[in-house]
């Protein structure tokens, strides 16, 4: 019959993976989370920007700039159209009769697409954020320069 020896390493490699293995999933849950948030923020850019050059510089005759800017918002969010993203846009006067619009991208982590908690230990958790900006002229019909 044989002896096992007192320092015989035996078990290393499951306590090993004991300790590793929850680091590992909080470093792919980041990982996954940051790239589909830069995703996000790659599509949000472009369809923001379409949006706006389509619905805000060339609005109807009885149009104002907030129902321009409803309309962007929600050209953005079917577009974008994920349950953990929110889509806002703003709309305001510029200098010399432009227009400028700023749309928000509000991006909330999730676990391999199941919700995280909003808050820990009464602390909130803020969603990412990513905005962009742009102004355009606005045609107003009726007026000639």
């Amino acid at each position: 019959m044989k002896r096992r020896r007192l320092d015989d390493d035996g078990g290393q490699a499951t306590v090993e993976l004991a300790v590793v293995l929850p680091v590992v999933i909080i470093v792919a849950v980041i990982a996954v989370n940051a790239l589909t948030f830069f995703g996000a923020c790659a599509a949000f850019d472009r369809v923001a920007r379409q949006a706006i050059c389509a619905w805000g510089a060339a609005p109807e005759a009885s149009q104002s700039i907030d129902t321009a800017a409803a309309q962007v918002r929600s050209e953005v969010e079917r577009a974008v159209g994920a349950s953990n993203v929110a889509v806002s846009v703003r709309a305001e006067g510029a200098p010399a009769g432009l227009t400028k619009f700023t749309a928000r991208l509000e991006y909330r982590p999730t676990l391999f697409g199941l919700g995280l908690r909003q808050e820990v230990f009464g602390v909130p958790l803020p969603p990412l954020v990513h905005e962009v900006a742009l102004t355009v002229d606005a045609y107003k019909p009726g007026i000639l320069f």
